[in-house]
């Protein structure tokens, strides 16, 4: 968790359950040289995907310009990296690399970026020595003025090294890869990785629930997290409240296994997930008001998921004093300590929600 994230509390044992259970995989990698005019062909026939939290694109149009210049001249770039999708028809997840592949792509289609404001940027070499033959060029300018040029840049080969999980047959490899080798600058947060590799119909409930205007006023915040912490709170209320007997530390495999094993589930299933939240929001926020979770600044993913899951096992049982009980749960010493050190831990996620079952409802 980013400790600059003031919309979620900074608990210590929260941001350092970061490590995953070691797994041996048995991967094979190998490299693959492609044209660039097979990457653009293969990236517009959803061949090659770049997954959704590696979207924003952030080189500007002069370092895009020397990438094909390179090109252009015959001088080295660095590779990229592929990820196999066994579960996706074997589409070509872009691991690292994707401002490489995007400043290719945005050169062929002949605009750099996206449309703004409903215009788009013709895309010609910028920030190269002027006195380049092809300085100020476009795609389409190479292709009427110079075609040898022109054709070497479509036959020019960027080598991607892809990675394919031989053992266990899935995809399990994938969160760790993506994890470990991915060099964007930013470390990902679980939840990224997650809405990447764990993409179906859960993934899209997740993300479906998230916007609704009750959860956005006990998340605190209108503006959706870039990082998707409010995302991966519905999914650690579904985890524990379905799992809370079989919990295992750490948090963060907890979560992604979870996910996995529902990552397509069936119509009716998900329709459970929907009611489910949906009453244990209404019932919160008419029983306790806007951020509920907010003991100190941000919101307090302990209290958070043990009031949830107590709600989630006593709908029907709300007691007239609710309001004054959750007082008292938070004035209790031992539930404080159970949401505020080794909030991760098995015995102290129980706990706390036992705590809170009992104070609030028994």
């Amino acid at each position: 968790m980013d400790k600059e994230d003031k919309s979620i509390e900074a608990i210590q044992s929260e941001l350092e359950d970061t490590d995953s259970v070691p797994i041996h995989f048995e991967v094979l990698t190998y490299p693959a040289d492609f044209t660039l005019e097979n990457l653009v062909s293969k990236y517009q026939k959803n061949q090659i995907k770049i997954p959704g939290f590696q979207r924003k694109y952030v080189w500007d149009i002069k370092q895009a310009s020397k990438l094909i210049e390179s090109f252009l001249l015959g001088l080295p770039v660095p590779s990229i990296f592929l990820y196999n999708d066994l579960d996706d028809n074997n589409v070509l997840n872009v691991i690292d690399g994707q401002q490489r592949l995007m400043s290719v792509l945005y050169y062929f289609n002949g605009y750099f970026g996206d449309e703004e404001k409903g215009k788009k940027t013709v895309f010609k070499l910028k920030g190269i020595n002027s006195k380049s033959p092809y300085f100020d060029k476009s795609y389409d300018d190479l292709k009427k003025n110079d075609l040898a040029s022109f054709n070497r840049l479509n036959d020019s080969v960027l080598r991607a090294f892809v990675i394919k999980q031989i053992n266990p047959q899935d995809n399990t490899s994938i969160y760790h890869i993506f994890e470990r080798l991915n060099t964007g600058g930013v470390k990902l947060e679980g939840q990224e990785i997650r809405n990447c590799v764990y993409h179906g119909n859960f993934n899209e409930l997740l993300n479906e629930l998230n916007k609704t205007p009750i959860w956005r006023e006990l998340f605190g915040q209108k503006k959706f997290n870039q990082r998707l912490r409010d995302v991966e709170l519905i999914l650690r209320f579904f985890a524990l409240s379905d799992r809370l007997n079989k919990y295992e530390y750490p948090m963060k495999d907890f979560l992604s296994n979870y996910m996995k094993d529902n990552q397509n589930v069936k119509e009716d299933s998900l329709n459970k997930y929907k009611i489910s939240f949906n009453n244990v929001s209404n019932l919160i926020l008419s029983n306790l008001g806007k951020k509920p979770f907010h003991i100190k600044s941000g919101l307090n993913a302990a209290v958070f998921d043990s009031v949830f899951v107590a709600f989630a096992k006593n709908p029907n049982s709300i007691p007239e004093d609710i309001k004054n009980r959750y007082a008292d749960l938070k004035n209790n010493e031992e539930y404080m300590k159970y949401i505020s050190s080794g909030t991760t831990n098995v015995d102290t996620i129980k706990k706390r929600v036992q705590i809170a079952e009992r104070i609030l409802f028994k």
